[in-house]
């Protein structure tokens, strides 16, 4: 079985915002800094601990740059969960329930973080309105901060519909009230303009892994004079709040990362919104009663958000998984699944919900896997619905 597995063509790869591919040259130098300049940076004592600790320092200045910080602002993490949780578990170190104002549509690095502080009676949530497309309601969030909160969490981008948020007048909101604002970027970072200082940001979380870094590096951006406490122990390194020997290969992937989304970002996005809305046409003209999830006008290039009602998306799946990657729009929960928490918070109606599927495009999607995406997905849906007629 596996060798005939092997002989099958490749599946089209189209689920972006869960992961990326490496790019070759990101590849290339994590390899060099694995094999070759493989130092520890904080050996002070030869060349080799020298020649990483200028590696981990231009990384450093390359995440600033494409962020809009300044270098000493960044730290070094596994990805944005580990920064969103340090943010976040660092509030409730103050002895004090504190409140914080989040999304329904952020990510569960932030709900679940949040819920468990609250099971604990350290932490007061409070829900921000969101609409229909997952568009935040800036007048809610207004009120909200002016009756007083201690943390403010909003998503740059939604991981699901795309749905991309007002980050700028968030923070000019959140400084109004003096309030600290968590901003998970992982799905925006490389592929949205953000500029850290000036738009009011005090934390922002980011993965590599969603911009053709490697898995398992990001950073946390903290903004200059804000103080937080190390969730672990064992040594004074980056400034003593995150401990640990640094994954030098992956820090070096993540800021050339950086320093080729700077250089592309703009030209691959345009590209890659021309074939998402080709893509969103064809299933469109094939699919008489699609249905396209999320605020149209403002998301991510490469995100197409889609329902198919009265066909389950798992039937979908089911029928395309060998020859497409794309994903639901529902989360799992200890293996138990569950509709998205996203499309609720929209309020959508449960056909569309279980109709709902993902697509991601991303910088290495070509012309023609989008043209056999299309044929994939309309033959998949026609086929679902004869079977359902015939029986």
């Amino acid at each position: 079985m596996n060798e005939r597995a092997s002989t099958l063509p490749k599946p089209i790869y189209l689920d972006y915002h869960a992961t990326t591919p490496t790019d070759p040259r990101v590849a290339s130098i994590v390899l060099r800094h694995m094999t070759e300049e493989f130092g520890n940076p904080s050996s002070i004592d030869h060349v080799f601990g020298d020649e990483a600790e200028n590696a981990v320092f231009q990384a450093t200045k390359q995440v600033s740059q494409l962020i809009g910080s300044l270098p000493k602002e960044v730290i070094f993490t596994s990805g944005a969960t580990e920064s969103i949780n340090l943010v976040l578990q660092n509030s409730v170190l103050t002895g004090k329930i504190f409140k914080v104002a989040i999304l329904p549509t952020e990510h569960k690095a932030v709900l679940d973080t949040c819920t468990v502080l609250s099971k604990k009676g350290l932490a007061e949530i409070t829900f921000l309105k969101v609409d229909s497309q997952a568009q935040l309601d800036l007048d809610h969030l207004d009120k909200i901060c002016s009756e007083g909160i201690d943390l403010l969490s909003v998503m740059a981008a939604n991981n699901e519909v795309g749905t991309i948020y007002p980050i700028q007048q968030v923070g000019e909101i959140a400084q109004q009230y003096g309030i600290p604002f968590l901003c998970d970027g992982s799905q925006a970072v490389g592929k949205i303009p953000i500029n850290f200082e000036e738009w009011g940001i005090t934390f922002l979380a980011i993965s590599g892994h969603k911009f053709y870094a490697p898995k398992g590096v990001g950073a946390l951006v903290i903004k200059q004079g804000q103080r937080l406490e190390p969730l672990m122990y064992g040594g004074g390194h980056q400034r003593g709040i995150r401990p640990g020997t640094l994954n030098v290969p992956g820090i070096v992937g993540l800021g050339e990362a950086c320093c080729l989304r700077s250089l592309e970002m703009t030209e691959d996005e345009v590209r890659i919104s021309c074939l998402r809305d080709r893509l969103q046409t064809l299933l469109q003209e094939g699919i008489p009663n699609l249905v396209v999830n999320g605020d149209v006008d403002n998301r991510l290039a490469g995100n197409l958000h889609i329902s198919i009602p009265g066909i389950p998306n798992s039937a979908v799946i089911a029928r395309v998984r060998h020859q497409l990657a794309i994903s639901t729009g529902s989360a799992c929960s200890s293996g138990v699944e569950a509709p998205s928490h996203v499309l609720t918070a929209m309020n959508l109606s449960p056909e569309v919900i279980e109709g709902a599927l993902r697509i991601g495009l991303g910088k290495f999607t070509t012309d023609q896997e989008v043209d056999r995406a299309a044929e994939i997905l309309i033959s998949a849906v026609h086929q679902i619905l004869k079977a359902l007629h015939s029986s």
